[in-house]
């Protein structure tokens, strides 16, 4: 009885976690930064879902969703 008591708690606290949408949009931010780079503002990016809370998930394969926290790479 005790220990699926105990996988049911785990898996209800790993439930919760990924239904953060604050982390949600941050682990998004991390995921567009290794598929643009330094094209991509990834702490830009992450300070916009702890600013508006994670209303905003950067999607990257959507433009318009990560437009506001895409650079233009210098490089000199």
């Amino acid at each position: 009885m005790l220990p699926t008591f105990i996988l049911t708690v785990l898996m209800f606290s790993a439930v919760c976690i990924e239904a953060n949408p604050i982390g949600v949009c941050i682990r998004n931010c991390a995921q567009c930064k290794k598929m643009f780079g330094p094209y991509f503002e990834g702490q830009l990016c992450a300070d916009a879902c702890v600013k508006f809370k994670g209303k905003m998930i950067p999607d990257c394969e959507d433009i318009a969703s990560i437009a506001p926290f895409l650079s233009k790479f210098d490089h000199y």
